[in-house]
């Protein structure tokens, strides 16, 4: 199936689908009514004539059952041109006991879309928010001070500032899979915020001799050090 390229519906626009599909990738984008008017059209045209295909799934969240609703068709045209792309196009609405929306969003792609795979290529689509919720939110808004003009410059402090961003990032994000004392100084301070706060009080009026040395510090003054934990090493990380 190949590389398949995810994005919201910034990226559904024809001169940037046809560079993807130029270079043998795939795409699937989300697509909202108000800025595909006439690939939306068609949409209500097939459903009024009752050519849109359907799945209906329903799942149990604990005494709570939600209806989850699959609407899918092919070969749509992406913009009233002449040489507009076609693409395929899906849309799932989740609905609760009482009927109510609970959640709404369509996509295009060019993969095919079938009752056997439309649950997985929306599935993937959705994917979007999560990556969007749980990276790029967090650098921007956690502590990580993530700007868009990091993007941009004409020389090489911005990449170089993005870079160290995300170097961060991945460290941290190693860090609260593998190490024991940086998962308990997280759990003890709440948000990463704090943490980031405590670490540059610490580092302010004192030079720890290795991030080993400042997290058994912390550990010790917030009296959550275990007996397991005492003797361990942070060996990738430490610096001394």
């Amino acid at each position: 199936m190949g590389v398949t390229i995810l994005g919201d519906d910034l990226y559904s626009c024809q001169p940037l689908i046809k560079l993807i599909l130029e270079q043998g990738l795939n795409f699937i984008f989300v697509c909202q009514p108000d800025s595909h008017k006439t690939l939306y059209e068609w949409v209500d045209s097939l459903q009024a004539t009752s050519h849109l295909k359907t799945k209906h799934l329903k799942e149990c969240h604990g005494k709570k059952t939600k209806t989850y609703t699959y609407r899918f068709t092919s070969e749509l045209p992406l913009r009233n041109s002449d040489d507009a792309l076609n693409v395929n196009w899906c849309e799932l609405i989740i609905t609760n006991e009482s009927e109510k929306v609970v959640y709404k969003n369509s996509f295009i792609t060019n993969h095919l879309i079938t009752s056997a795979n439309v649950v997985e290529v929306v599935k993937v689509g959705r994917l979007v928010r999560k990556i969007e919720n749980e990276n790029n939110n967090v650098l921007k808004t956690k502590g990580y001070h993530l700007e868009p003009n990091f993007g941009h410059g004409k020389k090489n402090l911005a990449s170089v500032l993005l870079t160290l961003n995300i170097l961060a990032f991945l460290i941290h994000t190693v860090m609260g899979m593998m190490d024991s004392k940086y998962q308990l100084i997280r759990q003890k301070l709440g948000t990463i915020k704090t943490f980031f706060n405590d670490i540059r009080a610490l580092t302010r009026y004192h030079c720890f001799k290795s991030w080993n040395a400042l997290f058994q510090f912390m550990l010790e003054s917030l009296d959550i050090l275990p007996q397991s934990v005492k003797d361990e090493e942070i060996i990738i990380f430490d610096t001394g």
